[in-house]
């Protein structure tokens, strides 16, 4: 690592964060607060193995699966200050640099991942790469990582947003994220998702929402009864790296790093589709009970979230682009 690199790392005061020692500028350390055994992290296994074959060993990949780095936030201060990591993100987060990144992240704007895989793969996106990459020193590698759809895992039964008054649920703190669940009825409660478990066990907060493979993977249903299908945010998230510690590397290892991400994040997400009724029947199997609902008075509620945070016209846009 240059010495500019080092001192503004040190400056963002994040020493205390560990990262591993690398030997070299060509090896990225991707951070995921998802467990090895969600399909997600199968993708980074595979991007990982398809990086080091198509570079013949010049560029290395090291997997830090349940949060091993720090926060996801953390992490992106990291990158921002050119260490060579990465972190599987939602747009949310990016929202603090590139607004429209946001919007990714606002209810029901897609079904599914092959409608939204258009979006991350249009045009029009790329343009966000990159303002992203001038206005806060990061770089997108891909954003077709599909976790699937966030539902609600609560105590007691949901039928409707009325049932959510009062309710303290973790979700992210970017504010599409807050306002969505705001507008769900619930008390939105943002805290790191490492930390939901034990939240959840000591009655800190008394629900959250999150997808499938997340939700199963780090058992939530040994803390929760009633899953109930909302599937109020379909969460695409993306692989977000430094843009200086990119822009450092020769052109043929940042060609390779952009294709096999791409390549890899269909290999993730396919593979969540995949396991998604699997999951489902292992969470009744462990005693959740799973309610599909009619979605429509949370459609409604949170219809108003585009408007209040300027995002009405731009979901016109992406929903036309999802339905090409």
């Amino acid at each position: 690592m240059k010495f500019a690199s080092l001192k503004a790392f040190l400056a963002v005061g994040l020493v205390a964060v560990a990262w591993p020692v690398v030997a070299a500028d060509h090896t990225l350390s991707i951070n995921t607060a998802l467990t090895t055994t969600d399909p997600l992290y199968k993708g980074l296994e595979s991007f990982r193995d398809a990086v080091a074959a198509r570079s013949n060993g010049a560029l290395e990949v090291k997997l830090f699966p349940n949060s091993q780095l720090g926060p996801d936030e953390d992490v992106l201060e990291q990158a921002r200050a050119g260490a060579p990591v990465a972190v599987v993100v939602d747009g949310g987060r990016l929202a603090n640099f590139v607004k429209e990144f946001g919007v990714l992240g606002a209810p029901y704007l897609a079904n599914g991942y092959d409608g939204i895989r258009k979006v991350v793969t249009s045009d029009m996106f790329e343009t966000w790469v990159d303002k992203l990459h001038d206005a806060s020193g990061h770089q997108v590698l891909s954003f077709n990582w599909w976790q699937g759809e966030r539902h609600l895992w609560t105590a007691g039964p949901v039928s409707k947003p009325a049932d959510l008054a009062g309710n303290r649920m973790r979700t992210p703190g970017a504010p599409v994220w807050v306002e969505t669940i705001t507008a769900m009825g619930a008390v939105p409660t943002p805290m790191p998702y490492a930390e939901v478990y034990s939240a959840l066990e000591q009655k800190a907060i008394d629900s959250v929402e999150a997808q499938l493979p997340a939700g199963y993977g780090s058992k939530l249903y040994e803390v929760t009864k009633h899953l109930t299908k909302t599937g109020h945010i379909n969460l695409i998230t993306g692989l977000v790296t430094s843009a200086p510690w990119f822009d450092s590397l020769p052109a043929e290892l940042q060609t390779i790093l952009r294709d096999e991400a791409l390549k890899a994040g269909d290999v993730a997400s396919y593979g969540t589709r995949d396991m998604l009724a699997k999951i489902e029947a292992d969470l009744k199997a462990a005693g959740m009970t799973v309610t599909e609902i009619d979605v429509t008075p949370f459609k409604e509620a949170t219809a108003g979230v585009y408007e209040k945070l300027g995002y009405a016209a731009l979901r016109d846009e992406l929903q036309a682009i999802a339905a090409k």
